[in-house]
């Protein structure tokens, strides 16, 4: 947005006093365009980017298969109605943790493991129409957590 107003305000500086037709036209391209493609969501009159879950799993199984931790997040994925990008995991020797990221079209989850500890740490931020918390039961079916925390923080928040 900083280059917008540049832009304008080096429009405004070769111009005279009075607004030409080409200022008049920069400043209508420079408008906002529309904004319902940004993907922002208005929820109980609040209005925010998404919705960033922070989940931790103790006491948890599967921490360091790679086959079900991929298996778990795309179920996440399709449980929340989010658009599947590119997936990467990789394993740590020697203790077997996992660390990895799925990349969304409405943002991303990541997990990193600690199947030492039995713990899991997560991030699901989604934006749009994206339904994250859905990804919560997917989650706890694969791993199996003997407890589970979520904090739930709202991204972009414009007060």
């Amino acid at each position: 947005m900083g280059n917008v107003v540049s832009l304008k305000k080096h429009a405004e500086d070769l111009t005279s006093s009075e607004p030409t037709e080409t200022v008049m036209a920069l400043e209508e391209a420079m408008e906002p365009q529309d904004q319902s493609l940004d993907h922002f969501i208005t929820k109980d009159g609040k209005v925010f980017a998404g919705t960033h879950l922070i989940i931790d799993l103790w006491d948890a199984e599967n921490l360091d298969d790679v086959d079900v931790i991929d298996e778990a997040l795309r179920g996440c994925v399709e449980a929340a109605g989010a658009t599947l990008l590119h997936l990467h995991l990789h394993r740590f020797t020697p203790n077997g943790g996992v660390s990895g990221v799925a990349v969304l079209a409405e943002s991303h989850i990541s997990i990193h493991t600690w199947p030492e500890r039995g713990f899991a740490a997560l991030d699901v931020f989604m934006c749009g129409d994206a339904e994250p918390e859905k990804s919560i039961s997917v989650l706890r079916k694969y791993f199996k957590p003997g407890h589970y925390t979520v904090g739930d923080h709202m991204r972009g928040r414009v007060e």
